[in-house]
């Protein structure tokens, strides 16, 4: 509880906190179990910026210092690249494709699994790949 910042909330029952506080209370009981393996659901969903980089700091800290496997389903493909070391991308219900991340998160990844035309570039903080949202047809159209 105190490594997901939860120990506060250990008097009242789950379904009393935010969204936020649970997710954070989740993992808290899956560290409880000391596992060699977690799996995590979009473990970043309703939490803030802040908060979202403790529960990634965490898993990267987990796999780094305790050895843990974290295998995680991530929306944000600039999360998921960040801390991943080996990612799978996935169209409907198939492997699409597989590797460390910048092999899997191109813009032939971007355009065939989500259909967008979105730039890839290298993040300056982290050498991983950065997807670059294109403009819109309305923002085309405020700046045109």
């Amino acid at each position: 509880m105190e490594r997901t910042k939860v120990a506060g909330l250990a008097a009242r029952e789950v379904a009393t906190h935010s969204s936020g506080q649970r997710q954070r209370v989740w993992i808290a009981m899956v560290l409880a179990q000391v596992t060699d393996v977690v799996l995590l659901e979009d473990p970043t969903t309703f939490l803030d910026v802040v908060h979202q980089m403790e529960v990634l700091d965490l898993c990267l800290e987990l796999r780094q210092r305790d050895g843990v496997s974290i295998v995680a389903v991530l929306h944000d493909l600039g999360q998921a690249a960040r801390d991943a070391e080996h990612m799978v991308a996935m169209r409907d219900g198939r492997i699409h494709s597989q590797g460390e991340p910048a092999e899997v998160i191109t813009p032939t990844l971007l355009r065939e699994v989500f259909g967008i035309e979105d730039r890839v570039i290298e993040d300056p903080e982290t050498g991983s790949p950065l997807v670059v949202p294109s403009a819109g047809p309305a923002l085309r159209r405020r700046r045109g």
